[in-house]
């Protein structure tokens, strides 16, 4: 179960770090070519905003348990990713963007499993 764990955790920590570091860094017409035009729909300080929390949200899914330094914000960094995750899936409900609502329900399983996984392990 643990390797299990490490491995979802692992995914979930790349697929943030990306998504986040492109927010983060990107101009917002690059952004909207990428990722969608729903990007119009909020200011740059939000989108940066997005981004820098997905960026600790990636951070908190592996380090805390990698150096063994409060190993309980591993599954609250997934509780924090997981809100994110209902917060796109609720903007791409709104927007009828049906693909992007499987991503973000996918990423929420991932999430949630890496919750429920590490507060038993703990």
């Amino acid at each position: 179960m643990n390797i299990v764990l490490w491995t979802i955790q692992g995914l979930l920590a790349v697929i943030f770090l990306m998504a986040g570091t492109m927010k983060l860094l990107k101009p917002v017409k690059e952004l909207s070519k990428k990722i969608g035009d729903w990007v119009n729909n909020f200011s740059t300080t939000i989108l940066r905003a997005i981004g820098l929390t997905e960026i600790l949200g990636a951070l908190g899914l592996i380090l805390p348990m990698l150096l063994k330094i409060f190993p309980i914000l591993t599954p609250m960094a997934a509780v924090g990713l997981a809100f994110t995750m209902i917060g796109a899936m609720r903007l791409h409900i709104n927007r009828k963007e049906t693909k992007e609502v499987i991503v973000n329900s996918v990423l929420l399983l991932l999430t949630i499993f890496v919750i429920v996984g590490r507060l038993l392990v703990l």
